[in-house]
């Protein structure tokens, strides 16, 4: 009789099938890794040695979700600009604004989540700012660099993806804040307040005023426009 052999990367597929129906059922906090192996019908022994943690599983899936969004497909498919640069941080402010906002509470845990993480050992968060660090990184610093060329943007010394975390962190916080049914502060109008956070942003990344103005016109793709349904962390 002849037995088939699992390679390693369908292996670690088939795991990942498995964990994002517990995960899906149970949540982070309701799931182990003993009940994603047995889902997978593996030893737990087998499944660390393809995901060290319940944490590097989960991050694993979030990422994942986040590269193949059709909002995430359609940014990393943009060219390197002014105008992309603008698109890219009113994506993140409009997703981050909006978690409070999005039926089910499921990406409302997941900040609860990343949150919780830099509360304790960190490995969640670090696991997720690298995969999609990779994933943004390229596209964030070409339009940055564009940006400076084109007498957009001035040259912020120090890293340039730092800008990026730096942004991100920001907005976060500021989504962190809505998220309790009465919001920790009174930002007032959610419109207002987008567009004041990404000018916020924008400057602080070296955007100048005219390039603001013009680029802030309109709304924003239809698929980047709808709230995010992974991390984005």
């Amino acid at each position: 009789m002849t037995t088939l052999r699992v390679t390693s990367d369908l292996r670690r597929e088939l795991i990942l099938i498995a964990a994002k129906r517990c995960f899906a059922r149970h949540g982070f906090a309701g799931t182990t890794t003993k009940s994603v192996a047995a889902a997978a019908s593996i030893s737990e022994g087998l499944l660390f040695k393809h995901f060290p943690s319940k944490a590097a599983l989960y991050a694993e899936i979030l990422a994942e979700e986040c590269e193949a969004d059709p909002a995430m497909v359609e940014l990393l498919d943009l060219e390197p600009s002014t105008k992309t640069l603008v698109v890219l941080v009113r994506g993140l402010v409009w997703h981050f604004l909006h978690i409070a906002n999005v039926p089910g509470q499921e990406d409302a845990q997941r900040l609860r989540l990343m949150v919780g993480s830099h509360l304790d050992d960190g490995e969640f968060a670090r696991l997720l700012y690298q995969k999609i660090g990779a994933l943004i990184r390229p596209l964030f610093t070409a339009s940055l660099a564009r940006a400076v060329e084109t007498g957009d943007a001035s040259r912020v010394k120090g890293e340039p993806f730092n800008l990026f975390w730096l942004a991100h962190h920001s907005v976060m916080m500021t989504g962190l804040s809505r998220l309790p049914t009465t919001p920790c502060l009174p930002y007032g109008d959610l419109g207002a307040l987008e567009r004041q956070t990404c000018e916020f942003v924008l400057r602080g990344i070296g955007l100048n005023e005219a390039a603001i103005a013009q680029h802030m016109v309109g709304d924003l793709p239809i698929a980047m426009a709808r709230p995010a349904t992974t991390e984005s962390v």
